[in-house]
């Protein structure tokens, strides 16, 4: 793939370069570029670290994407990226390359907890101690507030807004990440608020490709494939998928050349695949970890967990669901089990378990809310729940310590009691994790209580198989 000269202006800044906008976002852009020309290319930022950073530099930035099929393997090389910033280190960096007006759009891939909102209620957490800096700091912390304080530098120097473009997996996330900006705006200046008010774009999208995490021997395997090192490659399945809201403030890539979906609203895409996808996906992750499975295509290969997670798509998520225009439900669900099934994917259930305090409002808890709204029991799902619960003590079912990866980890061990009733109480008082639907819900604290208790005494694979 040929790359455009070092020189050439970037028109995308992406917060959070991770591995699944470098297999999903990126190639989509860089296909585009390729198809159509266009001065898009990306500079990446890391909000934490610069590994990523190191390791890409002394590429020039380039990088392999590896497809893992079924039936083979294939590398593409990806020469999009024309930088590679790290916040920490020089955070006025970071916020001119935003605010530069060759920069049309503001990507993000920084997972739920990056936007410092409570998950329950998708407002800004005010009292988060990044938003508490970047509200009185113009060098500032959070992905929020770099926004807000880049769109201050762009409104001072008289140029238009960029568009925020959320690529995570939330519900409406361009509403939600536009909500916090809003918040966190009207508490810097209100005038400011005023402004992205006014002219600012938040599309929402959909996001869709399985990206397990790269290991060493990836590299290698890599490198006998291609006869070069990588030390920053991505892999990736087959399957991808971007769907997103045609709404952009100044501009973007000719996206639907390469096969993106733009669509007025993004809504029941979102639902099909938060509810489908990842609700699933966080249901087989803590399910499958308890029961010593190391990856979902593991999980995957125990019939029970297979049969479970059939009946929560036909039984307990599809009859919630619209389904988005042209697409069948059940054909989807169908092409899911094929892919968490694909052996080539090494997608480890630890790795999927992670943050879900804030994950479980969207993926799961919406879908039993409403199921038991309209007097319809959810067990697959509540039984799911009741999994994280489990998971989130810090113990497998041997006594053996899990490396818990939540925001609120050492609160969530601490609500862990003997008695499952009193667990799930202290669960259930989450105002961050549980909508009030549920916590009020005493019909679901005593479903919740009994899966729980029946985990607890037969263990996940056997309480799965019903």
């Amino acid at each position: 793939m040929h790359r455009p000269p070092s020189d050439a202006p970037a028109g995308i800044v992406h917060l959070g370069l991770g591995a699944f906008f470098r297999a999903h976002g990126a190639v989509f852009i860089a296909e585009a570029m390729e198809a159509t020309d266009g001065d898009w290319g990306i500079i990446g930022v890391s909000l934490q670290s610069p590994g990523t950073r190191d390791r890409l530099k002394a590429q020039g930035w380039a990088y392999t994407a590896l497809e893992l099929g079924p039936e083979g393997e294939a590398s593409q090389v990806v020469t999009v990226l024309r930088d590679v910033l790290v916040a920490p280190e020089d955070p006025q960096a970071v916020l001119d390359a935003m605010a530069a007006p060759t920069v049309r759009i503001i990507s993000l891939t920084v997972t739920e907890k990056g936007y410092c909102h409570e998950p329950s209620t998708g407002r800004l957490n005010a009292d988060h101690p990044d938003i508490r800096h970047d509200i009185s700091n113009p060098l500032p912390k959070s992905a929020p507030g770099f926004l807000v304080r880049a769109l201050q530098a762009r409104r001072a120097a008289n140029l238009p807004p960029f568009t925020v473009l959320c690529c995570d997996n939330l519900p409406e996330n361009g509403r939600v990440v536009r909500g916090v900006v809003m918040d966190l705006a009207r508490l810097i200046d209100p005038a400011l608020a005023s402004w992205i008010e006014e002219k600012g774009a938040f599309p929402s999208t959909m996001v869709d490709r399985i990206v397990p995490a790269t290991t060493p021997a990836d590299l290698d395997r890599l490198e006998a494939l291609t006869g070069q090192r990588d030390e920053a490659p991505v892999m990736h399945e087959p399957f991808r998928q971007w769907v997103v809201e045609d709404r952009f403030a100044d501009g973007r890539p000719d996206l639907a050349a390469v096969g993106v979906q733009l669509v007025d609203d993004v809504t029941p895409f979102e639902h099909m695949k938060l509810r489908m996808l990842n609700g699933t996906h966080s249901s087989l992750a803590y399910l499958g970890y308890l029961a010593g499975h190391e990856t979902i295509a593991d999980t995957m290969a125990d019939p029970v967990f297979a049969r479970f997670v059939d009946r929560l798509w036909t039984e307990e998520i599809i009859p919630a669901l619209t389904p988005p225009p042209g697409e069948d439900l059940h054909a989807y669900a169908r092409a899911l089990h094929d892919r968490y099934a694909n052996p080539a994917i090494r997608h480890r259930t630890w790795q999927i378990a992670m943050d879900g305090s804030q994950k479980l409002p969207q993926r799961i808890l919406g879908t039993i809310a409403e199921r038991r709204a309209a007097g319809r029991q959810v067990p697959g799902l509540t039984l799911a729940v009741a999994a994280w619960m489990r998971y989130a003590s810090g113990q497998d079912e041997a006594g053996r310590a899990i490396e818990v990866k939540d925001p609120l980890a050492p609160q969530l061990a601490a609500l862990w009691r003997d008695d499952p009733a009193e667990t799930v109480a202290g669960f259930l008082s989450l105002s961050q994790v549980f909508p009030p639907a549920l916590r009020d819900d005493a019909g679901f604290a005593a479903d919740l209580t009994e899966a729980l208790r029946r985990l607890v005494r037969d263990g996940a694979r056997a309480a799965a198989d019903v």
